[in-house]
């Protein structure tokens, strides 16, 4: 089982992407705010988004490896189009209302001397945020197949399982 989740290419490349979108996140902070903050790594919003890319990737190497005609790559991309609408519009909008709650709470706590507990306020993301993380995830699991493809279908094959190489 290890061995067969090792050799996962959706699995690697849906990591890889949301590895990948953690990164360049926390460039664009180091880069825009001249600090470096390894929390950075772990925060929800952003660009780009993180969500997105892991099941764009996911469901395009589902795609590629089981067939686009596939009930994987159906629920996959279902999965993936309830994600990225639910990062731009849900989390988003919880994002904004948690911005106004806390400039509620900070303008009632400095009136009243009490020490405000904020809420996070980076939930979601903008539509561009959420494309270029889809954008992102097919980047990753295109060179995921193209790197790994090959590699896994053997080791796979040897183990007794099948796959298709990307």
């Amino acid at each position: 089982m290890i061995y067969q989740l090792v050799h996962n290419l959706a699995l690697i490349a849906s990591i890889a992407a949301w590895i990948a979108a953690q990164l360049i996140k926390l460039a664009i902070f180091a880069v825009r705010e001249r600090k470096f903050d390894y929390g950075f790594l772990l925060r929800l919003g952003g660009m780009p988004s993180s969500h997105t890319a892991a099941s764009a990737a996911g469901a395009l190497s589902i795609g590629m490896t089981w067939g686009f005609h596939s009930a994987g790559f159906t629920v996959a991309a279902g999965l993936m189009a309830l994600i990225m609408v639910d990062a731009q519009s849900v989390r988003y909008a919880a994002g904004r209302q948690a911005r106004l709650l806390n400039q509620m709470a900070e303008d009632f706590y400095r009136n009243h001397k009490f020490s405000p507990e904020k809420l996070v306020e980076f939930l979601g993301h903008t539509r561009f945020e959420v494309i270029m993380g889809f954008l992102l995830g097919i980047a990753v699991a295109l060179g995921v197949h193209w790197l790994l493809g090959d590699w896994a279908a053997e080791w796979l094959a040897g183990a007794g399982g099948t796959a298709v190489a990307g």
